[in-house]
């Protein structure tokens, strides 16, 4: 994929990744690929997991340390010259939070994405009106500003319309608990509108949404969670909280969340079906 039409995020992950690899190709430690460097091991540690971004100088170090050949540097330089790059949600980092930015950086080269929605309508799919309630509504307990609040709602239309109408879109499939229908944000006409959305959106070839009901079993008992598939590049599971928020990349958990969302979606309502359902509650937000 060329540079221009990749994920500097993905490129961040993609190179720390290489040179754990290469390391480990090596039989080196942590601790000692940094005590032959003079480095700290929590240097080599931050580089690996794409928390901290090498220097040219730092690649040129690792890779005479690996003993690279020039094609194997030139192949991370080029890494590293895409991995400084920045990507459109790098221009929402003042009000957002930094998890939730490197969430935005890796969806943009996601192929498939499968979230699951226990409470409230996933933010792909959330309406102007009905982002701007979610977000009000957690005012009283994180310290929102009144800019923040604005900031937060244009970054949500504006990943809407890079994940969901890029060239090239990824599948999104969603399951939503029949509870999130009923879970009122802000006035009847802005669920109903929200209601009519899920429908609307929900036709899109690319996007599939289920509603679990309540009658049905739940299989799993577990907050949301959106699991991220690339091409070429391992699964990440991103868990959002009250304060904090945080990528799971460790491929035995990553498999247990595929699973969970594979048993919620069978016991979902079909495609056609949710449809139907979300329909009724259409009709009920006009009461």
């Amino acid at each position: 994929m060329p540079s221009q039409q990749g994920s500097p995020t993905v490129r961040r992950l993609r190179l720390g990744q290489e040179l754990r690899l290469l390391r480990e190709r090596r039989k080196f430690t942590g601790a000692r690929a940094a005590r032959e460097l003079g480095w700290s091991a929590s240097k080599v540690s931050r580089i690996e997991a794409a928390k901290t971004m090498p220097s040219a100088a730092d690649i040129k170090a690792l890779g005479e340390l690996y003993s690279l050949d020039s094609d194997r540097l030139d192949e991370l330089f080029g890494l590293l010259r895409d991995a400084e790059q920045r990507g459109w949600w790098e221009d929402y980092e003042d009000s957002l939070p930094e998890e939730y930015i490197r969430l935005l950086g890796l969806e943009a080269e996601a192929t498939v994405q499968r979230n699951w929605e226990p409470q409230l309508v996933s933010g792909l799919l959330q309406t102007e009106a009905y982002a701007r309630e979610v977000i009000l509504s957690a005012r009283g307990i994180v310290r929102i500003t009144h800019s923040g609040v604005r900031s937060r709602v244009e970054a949500r239309l504006d990943r809407q319309q890079r994940v969901l109408h890029r060239p090239d879109p990824c599948r999104l499939n969603v399951v939503l608990d029949e509870a999130v229908l009923m879970r009122r944000f802000g006035e009847p006409s802005v669920m109903r509108e929200q209601m009519e959305h899920l429908i609307e959106v929900s036709m899109l070839p690319h996007v599939n949404v289920r509603v679990l009901p309540l009658d049905s079993l739940h299989p799993v008992n577990t907050g949301a969670f959106i699991h991220l598939k690339f091409a070429g590049f391992d699964d990440v599971v991103y868990l959002e909280h009250l304060y904090t928020a945080h990528f799971v990349d460790d491929l035995e958990r990553v498999a247990g969340y595929e699973n969970a969302f594979d048993h919620m979606w069978a016991e979902a309502l079909d495609e056609d079906e949710s449809r139907v359902l979300i329909q009724r509650k259409a009709m009920l937000w006009r009461r």
